[in-house]
């Protein structure tokens, strides 16, 4: 049986993907050191007998045995990343350097879960894979933006220099069930403050556009990405459905029947204004697109809330 390591793997993403994993006929090795991913998450398969989970911060080295690595780990949310942004630094730094190691001595394939938020504040719309970004290095937001700007960098050395099977992938907004309902994101502010009939908060004037992802799609493209033969990447992974952050908090409203307000605060520091991805090169190489729609991936977020919360 073919081993999965799952870095970040009690985390949204993680715990999502080490399920398909494990449905897909691999035994998988969830790695997490639970600063904010949690075990509530993987609680319903920690008695798998293809499950494992380790404890364990990746800006450690790791010795273990692997045929695919996910690099998952690293906190994905302004809140949780500018927290401590030094160790978010390092997290991108130093576990991408350690994993790649890790790949090296097992001879693995390897996945980096990049990000949307390596274009910055973009200069072009939607954003193509060959866009470089206009991104601020002293900002609030650089230890994560250029993190994992960094930690591309680190994937294509190692492919040159070692010939290491490395595949990248930029992950645009997504959403969906095992999100933190304090993570701070769009959809889980909007749908938590929304079900306890709280005021909703936009930051900004609210017409800033972001692209929602569901949870399964995006999963779906990771692991076609990761399945795929002499492609490295990079590559956009999102849902190029474009709307309004007020567009999304009347959604919000409107599927939960709240009686909810929306209250406008001032956006924060680098905040970008526009997000959507250019899936062509995805569609091109990896026969992907979404096919779960903001209303209906919407509907099972709120009912997976309603029941945690």
């Amino acid at each position: 049986m073919k081993k999965a390591l799952v870095t970040g793997g009690a985390g949204f993403l993680g715990s999502n993907l080490c399920g398909r994993l494990i449905r897909d006929g691999l035994f998988v090795i969830c790695v997490d050191n639970l600063y904010t991913g949690s075990k509530a998450n993987i609680d319903h398969l920690m008695n798998d007998p293809h499950f494992m989970f380790i404890e364990h911060d990746v800006r450690e080295p790791l010795e273990i045995g692997a045929d695919y690595i996910y690099n998952l780990a690293c906190p994905a949310s302004p809140p949780h990343y500018q927290k401590d942004p030094i160790m978010t630094a390092k997290t991108s730094l130093f576990g991408a350097l350690n994993m790649l190691e890790l790949a090296r001595a097992n001879n693995a394939r390897i996945l980096q879960s990049s990000t949307s938020e390596v274009y910055g504040e973009p200069l072009i719309h939607p954003q193509t894979e060959d866009y470089r970004g206009n991104v601020n290095p002293i900002g609030i937001r650089s230890c994560y933006d250029e993190g994992k700007r960094m930690a591309e960098s680190l994937f294509f050395d190692y492919h040159r220099q070692y010939d290491l099977d490395i595949r990248v992938i930029r992950i645009f907004n997504t959403y969906g069930p095992y999100m933190n309902p304090e993570d701070g994101r769009v959809v889980s502010n909007f749908i938590v403050q929304a079900l306890k009939g709280e005021d909703i908060t936009i930051y900004g004037d609210g017409t800033q556009t972001r692209s929602f992802c569901y949870v399964d799609d995006l999963i779906e493209g990771m692991v076609r990405m990761m399945n795929s033969e002499d492609f490295y990447g990079p590559v956009n992974l999102g849902n190029p459905g474009e709307f309004t952050v007020a567009e999304l908090a009347q959604k919000v409203i409107e599927l939960t029947g709240s009686e909810s307000k929306l209250v406008y605060k001032d956006l924060p520091g680098d905040d970008p204004t526009k997000r959507r991805p250019d899936i062509s090169l995805a569609k091109e190489k990896l026969g992907w697109e979404p096919e779960i729609q903001l209303d209906e991936g919407l509907q099972r977020t709120v009912e997976y809330f309603k029941s945690v919360i």
